[in-house]
């Protein structure tokens, strides 16, 4: 069920919440969707799943037989509550929740 206030909710980070209203009871602001956990950022590389985007996050691995970093690539799947339209190619801040679903358990709460 989702709240019946019009002020968006604080998700206990300095963060904009988004300007249009949306009544997803998986919306951090608008909904009973509660976060915590990590905060990650990254590139949307996907748009095509209803409510889901494909969020890529690039990182340096150290190697230590060669003494070098190797750039590294991990792909995580977060719930796009409606208030919050994307696109392919946005930065994002993803954060973690309760699992949404199988492989679903970041869900996004700011574009970059």
């Amino acid at each position: 069920m989702a709240r019946k206030k019009e002020a968006a909710a604080n998700v206990g980070l300095d963060i904009e919440p988004p300007k249009e209203r949306c009544e997803d009871v998986n919306c951090p602001f608008h909904g009973e969707l509660p976060v915590r956990g990590a905060v990650l950022k990254g590139t949307v590389v996907s748009t095509k799943m209803m409510g889901t985007v494909a969020v890529e996050r690039e990182h340096m691995k150290y190697v230590p037989k060669y003494e070098r970093y190797e750039k590294r690539t991990s792909r995580y799947l977060a719930h796009l509550p409606p208030c919050m339209p994307m696109n392919q190619g946005d930065r994002v801040s993803i954060m973690e929740c309760r699992p949404l679903s199988k492989r679903v358990s970041y869900v996004v709460i700011e574009k970059r």
